[in-house]
């Protein structure tokens, strides 16, 4: 009998062992999650322990998916643990996006799961959108964050316009994902308040029914391809500014008179140039009198080798010369005199 003791005491030992480790193994998982287990089994949204360590074991924090899942109980929503893990996993938000189907499903706004995390993964905030559709949300025209605080717009008769304008949106949670953002809803507002004023022939009718603005703007759609719904737009203040089209006209008869004096200046140059091209012209042709005149003596020498003038005409040429002279000197001395 001992001998058979002996032989089985190795047996019992390993045993002990093994059952030591399986109760350490046991009791470091219910002090890990038996708190977890209990809360979600008395709140009405149990979760199995071992899904609490898998959780574990997938690098999901457990706490926030049992505290999520008994929030969405609580208010009627029953979603699995696993759709929960999933989105943890994916990258998402998942208390926002449980917050969001509760405060959709209070205000009687169609939104599911799966869309509710498709919006939450595209990057938008499912949780705002949703407030945002229960209650409007006011946006600034022009944004204010941007350094503008109004949008200039002309009249036709040159009167520059300062409009500030308050935008009251609701999120189309059909056009969430995909649709434009605020900067856009501002951009289409902003130029549909430039071209209303721009189409008005005085800009005292502006300021006498700045309301019209709005009426025209929304006439437009502008919230087509966006995330949001126009509701209405508001015209917060309208002040006057500057005379443009009185500025333009000064500026471009300024314009105009710098090209007046170019192309004066342009003929005045031109009126020079030809002046001193005829002066050179006249020099050019005096010279060839003066080269003529020096061929003359060499003439008159020729005609008395050939026999062709006497000395009698040489005189008589000479005695005209000298009348032409005093003729001259004459007709000279009288001018000066006067």
């Amino acid at each position: 009998m001992n001998s058979l003791l002996l032989a089985q005491e190795p047996l019992i030992i390993v045993l002990g062992m093994a059952g030591a480790l399986v109760l350490l193994v046991f009791f470091i998982i219910v002090a890990n999650f038996g708190f977890l287990y209990i809360q979600a089994l008395m709140s009405g949204a149990p979760v199995a322990l071992w899904d609490l360590v898998g959780m574990r074991l997938r690098k999901v924090d457990p706490r926030l998916i049992v505290i999520t899942r008994i929030t969405a109980s609580k208010a009627g929503l029953p979603i699995t643990t696993d759709k929960l893990e999933a989105h943890y996993l994916a990258g998402g938000h998942v208390e926002r996006v449980v917050n969001a189907l509760i405060a959709a499903n209070k205000a009687s706004i169609p939104l599911t799961f799966d869309r509710a995390t498709a919006i939450d993964l595209a990057g938008r905030d499912v949780l705002e959108a949703v407030h945002t559709s229960v209650q409007p949300k006011v946006i600034d025209c022009p944004d204010p964050r941007k350094g503008r605080d109004t949008i200039s717009a002309v009249a036709k008769n040159g009167i520059e316009l300062k409009v500030k304008a308050r935008i009251t949106v609701r999120t189309n949670l059909d056009r969430l994902i995909g649709g434009a953002t605020e900067e856009t809803i501002i951009a289409r507002v902003g130029e549909g308040i430039v071209t209303s004023v721009g189409s008005a022939d005085d800009h005292h009718k502006v300021l006498e029914n700045p309301d019209q603005i709005s009426k025209k703007v929304l006439e437009k759609g502008l919230d087509a391809g966006t995330a949001f719904e126009i509701l209405s737009i508001d015209i917060a203040d309208i002040d006057v500014g500057e005379n443009i089209g009185a500025k333009l006209r000064t500026d471009q008869a300024e314009a105009d008179k710098k090209v007046a004096q170019a192309e004066a200046e342009k003929r005045r140059a031109m009126a020079v140039a030809t002046e001193q091209e005829m002066q050179a012209k006249a020099m050019e042709n005096r010279a060839e009198v003066i080269k003529a005149e020096a061929e003359i003596p060499q003439a008159i020498a020729a005609a008395f080798r050939a026999g062709n003038l006497g000395v009698m005409d040489y005189y008589k040429m000479k005695n005209v010369q000298a009348d032409t002279d005093m003729r001259k000197g004459i007709g000279g001395n009288q001018q000066g005199k006067s």
